[in-house]
């Protein structure tokens, strides 16, 4: 996929992201790695953004906090299924999913974390606005998705490098 591709596809790759997506994060040596659902791919000032959704109660939150930078992989098919249940359901902070997956990471292109060494359609994204939600603006159909009241932040990354893998 050619980097400037990436709105055009915004819609098909966004109905795979709703399956799970890997959002990547490295900061202070660390990686990790979580499954997104919810997340945006659009423009706004005037830059290709794609908005990710983190809880705080979520270990990738405290990698997010300590650096500037994330990527996303989306899967190529279904061959992942298994690691994106598993990365999507345990916490970072108690197992090394990377292991307990066999998934592989690489260097991105243009940021310090890392994509997910697996076929699919990666986004290298760097920081550039995040606000942290409250349930100010919440009206109570939407506060079932909040049982715990960890609601999420906003990270909102400048487009930076997008391509697909085989």
């Amino acid at each position: 996929m050619k980097e400037r591709d990436y709105l055009e596809q915004a819609d098909k790759l966004m109905e795979r992201i709703k399956k799970g997506a890997f959002l990547t994060v490295k900061a202070d040596g660390i990686v990790n790695t979580m499954i997104i659902g919810w997340a945006t791919i659009g423009c706004i000032w005037q830059k290709p953004i794609f908005m990710i959704a983190v809880r705080d109660s979520r270990y990738t939150f405290t990698l997010l906090e300590k650096t500037d930078n994330f990527t996303v992989t989306i899967p190529a098919g279904d061959d992942h299924n298994k690691a994106v249940i598993f990365c999507g359901t345990k916490s970072g902070r108690d197992f090394d999913k990377f292991k307990e997956c066999n998934l592989l990471s690489k260097p991105a292109k243009c940021i310090e974390s890392p994509i997910i060494d697996i076929p699919g359609v990666h986004y290298e994204c760097k920081i550039v606005y995040k606000s942290a939600m409250d349930n100010a603006f919440l009206n109570g159909d939407l506060e079932n998705l909040y049982p715990k009241k960890d609601y999420h932040t906003l990270y909102f990354g400048e487009i930076l490098a997008c391509y697909e893998t085989a």
